[in-house]
């Protein structure tokens, strides 16, 4: 459905769907955070993963201007919709359930970022309870190569040869003054995604899912991200699919990715119902 602001979907699952699954207690609201460029028609399969299980699904892709664009400047476009899809859980009376996180790529991942860090500091968002996250492709850190990667493929071949150009030189001209050469300066005034997460992470459990054979995400930038969390107690999972694409792995690994993605949520939500809820609650907090 659309908002006045922000174009989302969200499902509800069926009473027979949700009695089987969750037998009385609350159901999860998956939020899924698209990569790039995404069409609902895709995330849409993702969200489907959830549905079968019972849970309430939102879906919401970043335009692009902002994820390429606002971003690369400095722009915090993505902090007020961060704000307005915490805002949906109130609005559809889902606010007292347990959330769950699934993201895309760093589009979905910058978004991301703007989320943690109002659940960190904005204290009405502070009854949210969230179980866990997976993490598809994503993050990655100054890489150039995999960020005009991902452009070009987002652009498609509609586009005019020259126009794909031009706009392929002047992202890369921005991105390696702005994130590689002035980044020890601007970082002062507006963090990366990478950076700004891996500062202060969330509590609750990650799942990251990625491929050494992505040229776009480097699987490096994962593996460095993860084990930073690890250090700083955040319980972290992951799987390397070795041969799969950037956010291709359930296209390529259908029952085993949606598996994974099944079992992880399952976990979560047992651990949600026992004390280390409260222990990463303190971890956060602290």
């Amino acid at each position: 459905m659309a908002d006045e602001e922000i174009d989302y979907n969200i499902v509800f699952p069926d009473a027979g769907t949700l009695e089987r699954h969750w037998q009385g207690t609350k159901e999860p609201v998956v939020i899924l955070l698209g990569w790039a460029g995404c069409k609902d028609k895709h995330l849409s399969k993702y969200s489907s993963i959830y549905n079968e299980q019972g849970c309430v699904t939102i879906r919401y892709t970043a335009p692009l201007k902002t994820v390429f664009i606002s971003e690369s400047f400095g722009y915090k476009e993505l902090s007020s919709t961060a704000l307005k899809l915490l805002e949906i859980l109130y609005d559809y009376e889902v606010e007292n359930s347990p959330i769950f996180f699934h993201i895309f790529s760093n589009g979905g991942f910058m978004l991301y970022r703007y989320i943690v860090e109002l659940l960190h500091s904005d204290k009405q968002f502070s009854s949210l309870c969230v179980v866990g996250a997976v993490v598809d492709s994503a993050p990655g850190s100054g890489n150039v190569r995999g960020a005009l990667r991902a452009l070009q493929a987002t652009l498609g071949p509609k586009i005019s040869p020259v126009l794909r150009y031009v706009l392929l030189a002047l992202f890369a001209v921005t991105v390696f003054l702005l994130r590689i050469i002035l980044y020890p300066l601007t970082k002062y005034i507006h963090k990366n995604h990478y950076d700004a997460v891996q500062e202060r992470p969330p509590a609750w459990p990650h799942f990251f899912l990625y491929s050494r054979a992505d040229q776009v995400i480097r699987h490096v930038d994962v593996e460095v991200f993860l084990a930073t969390l690890k250090r700083k107690g955040v319980p972290t999972d992951s799987f390397d699919f070795l041969s799969s694409p950037h956010v291709g792995h359930y296209r390529d690994f259908p029952e085993q990715y949606a598996l994974k993605c099944r079992d992880f949520l399952v976990a979560c939500m047992k651990d949600s119902e026992g004390p280390e809820i409260k222990k990463r609650q303190r971890v956060q907090d602290q």
